[in-house]
């Protein structure tokens, strides 16, 4: 499936794997408290409605709805305002999430981007780009084979960034394939990060709204149900919890 591309930018600040695996798990978090909390509100509220129905069975079918609605209306009005800190709260640690995630998203544009800042500056990458320097196309591709075989990220970033210089007509292997292969499920993870955190932000603000209304947001849900399809047809492995890098 084609991921939507972010556009460059030079002034989004940097979020490691771990840092994005982290607010990943910080937006379950907010978006279970924020789950519960509406389920305790709306189980007061329709507990309300139950208790009131059976003891105003001596009424007719329109009255005893009349009166049980205006009464869970009060109730709930009452709740809105009881516990607009506790789930604005939580709806704004959502939002920053979903906007902190998504600003680090321009440095997961694509495999290629992710494999070409694998220990970048480091002795052994600097050794390996002299060695490969005047490499042929039957030595290059041999050594991709071996930097995916050994899972070596920073073999690969090296012979990545080699073989971009060779008319693309003339590669003897693809650079996108190499940085799918070694770095792939790790960028679809994070791009699955970013997009369930938005998932979770959206599904929370979509549930309150329906608190509030006290109707259920049917059009939302149909939004957020896309959303996790979306996500889900990446088929993306859960982050790590540290990024494996070949020593």
């Amino acid at each position: 499936m084609a991921l939507k591309k972010t556009r460059p930018t030079l002034t989004k600040p940097w979020r490691s794997v771990t840092d994005l695996r982290d607010a990943l798990t910080r937006a379950r978090d907010f978006g279970d408290q924020h789950r519960r909390l509406l389920a305790d509100l709306n189980g007061r509220v329709d507990s309300r409605r139950k208790e009131l129905e059976s003891t105003l069975s001596d009424l007719s079918t329109a009255q005893r709805m009349q009166v049980v609605e205006r009464a869970a209306s009060g109730l709930r009005a009452d709740l809105k305002r009881s516990s607009a800190d506790a789930r604005n709260a939580r709806l704004r640690d959502l939002d920053a999430l979903r906007r902190t995630v998504e600003d680090a998203r321009a440095h997961y544009s694509s495999p290629v981007q992710m494999l070409a800042r694998e220990k970048l500056g480091s002795e052994r990458r600097s050794r390996l780009m002299q060695q490969v320097e005047h490499s042929g196309d039957a030595e290059l591709a041999s050594l991709a084979a071996l930097a995916v075989s050994e899972k070596d990220k920073e073999l690969g970033a090296v012979l990545a960034a080699r073989v971009q210089r060779i008319p693309h007509a003339s590669r003897p292997f693809s650079p996108h394939e190499l940085a799918d292969l070694l770095v792939g499920d790790e960028y679809r993870g994070v791009q699955a990060a970013v997009m369930e955190v938005a998932e979770i932000a959206q599904r929370a603000m979509n549930d309150d709204r329906a608190f509030d209304t006290g109707r259920p947001n049917g059009a939302g849900a149909i939004g957020v149900a896309l959303m996790a399809r979306e996500r889900l047809a990446l088929a993306a492995p859960e982050l790590p919890e540290q990024p494996t890098n070949k020593e």
